[in-house]
């Protein structure tokens, strides 16, 4: 019998009434957390679960702004306690029950309430209370208050209506329950960036947060401004209209770089507005110059913004991260025109109007276009020698489902070990879970590519065939793999190679680094073990601290290399509680100056760096 065969096979469990069950809505979101706010996690990426209960708490806040009440918000995180309280019109007191625990129950289904909102379909706060240990809400208006406390979505405590000397608004405080998130840690690098946005989107509202004080004046061109680490061609391009917004400016570094946003909303993964963007800026700016440009050379070192406002959005998700509407209303002009409109007319008329930055775009479009024709030949010859590779079978193990399919399961799961030598390759290869999990295997150390055009990419097999298995030669929306893991030794060898490849990406897809996908894969140091427990450690400080748990004279390994652990073991290091860590770039980062000065040639300045900041380890 084949497997085909069995699957086939009728089940002998009877099919009766008292299979069909009716969870209560709290019970629902509490089982299937994921159809709400996406992953858990345990706050250590910044799209994890518990950020985005603290979203969905201030889209309400935000949203009462963006209606013209209340321009100060303040948020409090304290350990695993949040609170947000705003100044705007407050929950009308007689639904304060119902908009918390009722699902499907809102104000926002009445486009003349909020014409232009991000919550839409009246489940978010409803889910942050659901998967909240504790979660109060209390609403203030015209001198009078009312509070509901709730445990795990159940009712614990309600008051009636009382008077209050309060100014209008609402105040919510939950704590995101551990049953749910498990060992969590709000980190404030992950939620500074999300109020930041919120505010570059919103001009003249106030976020204070834990004492400090977030606050935009120029909009969408601040917002460039805090996240450009490559110096800008010629001033930002700020242009703004009835429901829509852009910045535009041009880097020398390689690709495109955008952010979208839709109500407020950041839509990570772009949508329909983004792919209008695209279109629409690239032709005006070809039309201008009424010369046959490639698009992908007027877009290459493209640095830009665009938002806009939408009555009732449709997205492709509850975490609302990529726009699918066609249209800027049920009865309005599609996105597509309404975008491609205004930029004809104002990126147009600016281009006119100033002279200086039109011919800075028109020599960074010529300087793209010769080097794309300088390595059209070795493209494909290039490409040729990927596929003669059989890519699959020598250097990449894939796995099955991939980032770029928009109805993968697993798909925010996905991810690819880039790793150094057979061993450790295959270690983690026996290890892996081959569904979402591939390997790439390098062949000793890449290329230093600092400096070099990008035909080296082309030129050079390992990176030819990196760039193949992750499918970015075209941009970042054909990515297969979600994550991008660096999994080196520990050694001056290992190290060394994840600068090379560190090196790789930033100068070639920097996009790749500021979108969240490259990280670096944290294997333990040392095992140590009796004949009772076993301990991995990652650190000495936890070498020292298992030794003492595990009592006199317990087995200690030093783990020189990935290949010395078993398949046995890593099975342990890449499942769910695989530790990462995340490489990012700030605003202080300029990419040209930090891969100048570590990977340049100025080896007499990197070494007294390395003498001045020389740490020395002593074993015990």
């Amino acid at each position: 019998m084949t497997e085909t065969d069995n699957i086939l096979q009728p089940t002998t469990e009877n099919y009766q009434e008292e299979h069909i069950i009716t969870l209560e809505w709290r019970e629902h979101i509490r089982r299937r957390p994921g159809m709400y706010i996406g992953k858990l996690g345990d706050g250590s990426s910044p799209d994890d679960g518990i950020y985005v209960l603290l979203k969905e708490v201030l889209d309400n806040s935000i949203d009462e702004y963006m209606m013209g009440f209340g321009k100060t918000i303040e948020v409090k995180v304290e350990g695993t306690i949040v609170s947000v309280r705003d100044y705007g019109r407050g929950i009308p007191l007689g639904k304060v029950k119902d908009v918390s625990s009722r699902m499907n129950t809102g104000a926002k289904y009445d486009s003349k309430a909020f014409k232009k909102s991000v919550g839409l379909n009246g489940v978010g706060i409803k889910a942050v209370n659901a998967l909240s240990s504790r979660f109060f809400i209390e609403s203030y208006r015209d001198k009078q208050a009312k509070n509901v406390l709730y445990k795990r979505g159940i009712v614990v405590d309600e008051s009636d209506i009382i008077s209050s000397s309060e100014a209008n608004g609402t105040w919510v405080e939950f704590t995101p329950d551990k049953e749910i998130f498990g060992d969590y840690h709000y980190r404030e690098e992950h939620i500074e960036p999300l109020l930041k946005n919120y505010v570059f989107l919103n001009t003249g509202l106030i976020i204070n947060f834990n004492g400090r004080k977030f606050y935009s004046k120029n909009g969408l061109e601040d917002l460039l401004n805090e996240n450009l680490t490559s110096e800008i061609l010629y001033p930002i391009i700020h242009l703004q209209g009835d429901d829509i917004e852009v910045a535009i400016t041009h880097t020398n570094q390689y690709g495109e770089e955008h952010y979208s946003f839709v109500n407020g909303q950041h839509t990570t993964q772009g949508g329909t507005h983004l792919s209008a963007f695209r279109e629409a800026s690239a032709r005006t700016i070809k039309e201008y110059f009424n010369r046959n440009f490639e698009y992908a050379d007027i877009r290459n070192g493209m640095v830009a913004a665009i938002s806009i406002k939408v009555e009732e959005p449709v997205f492709e998700s509850q975490t609302k991260t990529k726009l699918g509407s066609k249209d800027m209303s049920p009865n309005g002009v599609s996105i597509s025109k309404y975008i491609g409109d205004f930029l004809k007319k104002e990126l147009d008329n600016y281009l006119h109007k100033n002279l200086e930055t039109a011919d800075i775009i028109q020599k960074k479009i010529l300087e793209s276009e010769k080097e794309r024709k300088a390595i059209a030949g070795v493209t494909k010859l290039a490409r040729e020698r990927a596929k003669k590779a059989s890519l699959h079978n020598k250097k990449l193990r894939d796995c099955r489902i991939h980032y770029n399919d928009p109805k993968g399961d697993r798909r925010d799961e996905t991810c690819i070990f880039i790793t150094e030598g057979d061993s450790a390759s295959g270690s983690i290869t026996k290890s892996r879970d081959p569904n979402v999990q591939a390997v790439f295997s390098l062949r000793g150390k890449p290329l230093n590519c600092f400096g070099l055009t990008k035909k080296i990419v082309y030129e050079n097999e390992e990176f030819n065939l990196l760039q193949a298995a992750l499918n970015i030669e075209d941009g970042m929306d054909g990515l297969r793999y979600n994550k991008v893991i660096i999994a080196t030794d520990a050694d001056t060898d290992g190290m060394h190679i994840r600068l090379l490849l560190l090196t790789f990406f930033l100068q070639f897809f920097p996009d790749l680094v500021k979108k969240n996908h490259v990280y670096i894969l944290q294997t333990p140091l040392f095992r140590v073990r009796n004949k009772k427990k076993t301990i991995y450690c990652y650190t000495d400080e936890e070498r020292l601290a298992a030794i003492q748990e595990l009592g006199p004279n317990p087995e200690i390994t030093r783990f020189k290399g990935l290949g010395e652990i078993s398949p046995d073991e890593f099975r342990h290091f890449i499942g769910k509680d695989m530790r990462l860590e995340r490489v990012t770039m700030r605003k202080e980062d300029l990419l040209k100056e930090l891969l100048e000065f570590y990977m340049g040639k100025n080896t007499p300045e990197r070494q007294n760096f390395i003498i001045d900041n020389l740490t020395v380890e002593v074993e015990d």
